[in-house]
Order: structure tokens, then sequence, then C-alpha cells
């Protein structure tokens, strides 16, 4: 599947990336489950659904893959195929955090910023976007020179 998204070896195919991802996330795997997420919120390789993208990225969620907790943190900090929900995309963006993840460290920096979903607290801000800008992620790089 990751080879035909990325057209490695063979031509790039998001139809065909779809079908090998969904043969694995249907087996349990995360980061298949993961990837199909991606393809319905995007449309790419099937027709764009934010609930179905919301399901697989739920299924990953469970099972620790941190991106995609990321990414229905986001959906839930955007209201994309659920109910918009501030804490709930906290929530998500925490666990993800917790294992290193810079996207989810500089969002929930942000949320701590603009006390979406959390009591608005600078100094945890500052906390989780050094942890992102550590690690390269140039929203939390910038963000942090704002703070």
């Amino acid at each position: 599947g990751v080879m035909y998204a990325n057209g490695q070896g063979v031509p790039q195919d998001d139809a065909e990336a779809f079908r090998w991802f969904r043969q694995a996330a249907a087996q349990g795997d995360a980061a298949a489950q993961t990837n199909l997420g991606v393809m319905y919120a995007n449309g790419q390789g099937v027709l764009q659904d934010d609930a179905e993208a919301v399901r697989w990225y739920r299924q990953a969620a469970a099972q620790g893959d941190a991106a995609a907790q990321t990414n229905l943190g986001a959906m839930y900090a955007e209201g994309r195929g659920v109910r918009q929900d501030d804490a709930e995309a906290v929530k998500w963006y925490w666990q993800a955090a917790a294992q290193g993840d810079a996207r989810a460290q500089a969002l929930l920096g942000l949320m701590y910023a603009n006390g979406q979903g959390v009591h608005q607290d600078d100094a945890e801000a500052v906390k989780w976007y050094r942890q992102a800008a550590a690690q390269g992620n140039a929203q939390a790089q910038y963000s942090l020179g704002v703070m």
C-alpha cells in the first residue's frame, strides 16, 4: 500500500494503495488503519468521507497509534466527521504528544495558548511548543517565537 501511495517501484496509484491498506486494516494493522483514515479524509483513491476517516482513526488510535491519535484529535478540533469538541481533541493530542509525536505536541501547545478545551496556560503552551520545536516542527518553532 505504501509503495503504491508513494509510487515507489510501481506507478503511483491511490486506488491500488487504498486496496492494499484496506486488506491490512481489516486484519487489525494500525498503520494501515491510519492510512485508510488519511485517504478517506483527503479523498485519495476513494470518495472523501470524514465519518469513515474518523472510524479508521479511532480503531488505530485505540491501538496506541500516535499518528491516528493526532489525526483523530484534529477531526474533533475541526468538527470533521464528529461533533466539534475541543476537550476531546485535547485528549487525543495528549495521548499522541506523550508518545513524542511532534505534530500533536505543537497542536497541544496551540490548544493551551488559545485556551481551547483546556484552561489557557502560556507556560504549558511553551512546554509543548519546545518539545515539538526540538524535533524540527516548523509550526511549533514559529509559535515558540511568537510566544
